[in-house]
């Protein structure tokens, strides 16, 4: 009989599930909170049910977005309650820009909240994680780290855990100083922010050794990053493109969410020059009337935006536009209003965004109380502007039909056999492919086309279907 001891069997891993609200920054920093989290035994799941820590990363551009968590924060109590009845502990946190601008509110209000974190913090997550564990159970601890570090957050980040898949986010730049009237994101985001090449590039290298074919570099300002090189002195947000175009493996790179005021030439020739950059394009106007984007301290003109447009789309004709617009912003009149369907039908939009104003506390525009539009008018003018832009866009999609384009099968379709990807444009793509397709470019007919997505047919692999790398 052996005298060696016994082996202790390894402990189960803790188990973590994240609800991601709002931009794709947030998806971003999603995948990172479980990063810094695996080296501590931590392991991603899919839903809330059995889950050591749920966390909850929150946007907060949508209307009543802080009474959104709280309905979240009363559903997870009946979870709560189960893993308290077994002897186990279920722990929320709730993170991003919620948490940043209404933390103290949240930890007061939400007795089940056992951590709130900005999202300057979250680097910071294992450690309050490791604190609340250590806590009794029973009583919700209700930590709040919404400081903004002095050193950015990124130093502190491990590299990533797990592959992100065919396509993957990589933040290149955080923060805004633009200051819009309407917006909160310089106050729960801070400041410009631009990551040093070098990371961005090693970072690059990573996804893509890790089965990413397609990258979509991230900022709030994306295009105004100005990182600096590894040789010193700053590089341009154009120069950074055509560096990263160059990983081998890399198919395809997308960019998000752009200013028109950092539109410049040396990121019109990246679009001339570079066919792994995508021809689709989100750049925001809000507005068509000057005085209004004045009002929102946008600080372009309608002609500025639409001479940005024009350069574009004669650098890369086959450009497609997405936009973001408000409507109803304090003092908009039914000229200001026609001003931005006057815009809209100048510039043409395979996509957009519209949205009614709302405000945001804190911000400039909060206080334009005299100022508001009626409920009602900004109910029939949006309905008017989305009726505009949909036209737009079921033409845009109907002009797909017939063409023969590379579509990046990236998920299950809602039928056996069925897979759904993204077209060149942004379009979600669904066909019929074999599961082994996941991952990869293949070229699609398409046949049919309704508002929102298209529908095709696979070429046979001697026809054009491609390896992703």
């Amino acid at each position: 009989m052996s005298d060696l001891p016994a082996s202790t069997p390894p402990a189960p891993p803790k188990k973590v599930f994240v609800k991601t609200y709002g931009c794709q920054m947030n998806v971003y920093d999603s995948g990172r909170m479980v990063d810094t989290l695996a080296p501590k035994g931590w392991q991603s799941v899919e839903t809330p049910e059995g889950a050591d820590l749920v966390i909850l990363n929150t946007c907060h551009i949508r209307e009543k977005a802080a009474e959104k968590v709280f309905a979240e924060l009363g559903r997870l109590r009946g979870f709560q309650a189960e893993r308290a009845a077994s002897g186990g502990r279920m722990m929320i946190a709730v993170a991003g820009c919620v948490a940043q601008a209404e933390g103290a509110e949240l930890a007061r209000r939400a007795g089940n909240v056992d951590i709130v974190v900005g999202p300057q913090a979250y680097h910071r997550l294992p450690e309050l994680v490791a604190r609340v564990e250590a806590l009794p159970a029973g009583r919700a601890a209700r930590l709040v780290d919404t400081d903004f570090p002095v050193e950015s957050k990124f130093d502190a980040l491990p590299e990533e855990a797990s592959t992100r898949g065919a396509s993957a986010f990589l933040a290149i730049q955080e923060g805004c100083d633009k200051f819009c009237t309407f917006c909160v994101v310089p106050y729960t985001r801070g400041a410009e922010f631009s990551r040093p090449a070098a990371d961005v590039l090693a970072e690059a290298h990573r996804l893509v050794a890790g089965g990413s074919i397609e990258l979509t570099l991230l900022g709030q300002n994306v295009n105004a990053w100005h990182g600096d090189g590894p040789e010193g002195g700053p590089w341009s947000f154009g120069r950074l493109l055509r560096t990263v175009a160059e990983i081998p493996g890399l198919a395809r790179l997308r960019y998000t969410t752009s200013h028109p005021l950092e539109v410049d030439d040396e990121l019109i020739a990246a679009h001339r020059d570079l066919d792994l950059l995508m021809p689709f394009l989100h750049l925001p106007v809000q507005s068509g009337s000057d005085r209004i984007l004045a009002a929102m301290n946008r600080r372009h003109t309608a002609e500025h935006y639409r001479r940005i447009v024009g350069r574009l789309r004669e650098a890369r004709p086959d450009l497609a536009l997405s936009s973001d617009f408000i409507v109803g912003f304090p003092g908009e009149t039914e000229a200001d209003f026609e001003a931005t369907l006057d815009l809209v039908r100048a510039v043409g939009f395979a996509q957009a965004y519209a949205f009614k104003y709302s405000p945001r506390p804190g911000t400039p525009a909060a206080e334009m109380k005299d100022d508001a539009v009626p409920e009602a008018v900004k109910t029939e003018r949006l309905a008017r502007l989305q009726a505009l832009l949909g036209e737009q866009m079921a033409a845009f999609n109907a002009g797909m039909l017939g063409r023969r384009m590379p579509v990046l099968l990236d998920r299950p379709g809602k039928r056996p056999g069925q897979r759904l990807g993204r077209s060149p444009f942004m379009q979600p793509v669904h066909l019929e492919a074999p599961a082994a397709l996941h991952g990869r470019i293949v070229d699609v007919v398409i046949e049919s086309a309704g508002p929102i997505a298209l529908g095709g047919r696979l070429l046979p692999l001697d026809e054009g279907a491609r390896p992703a790398a």
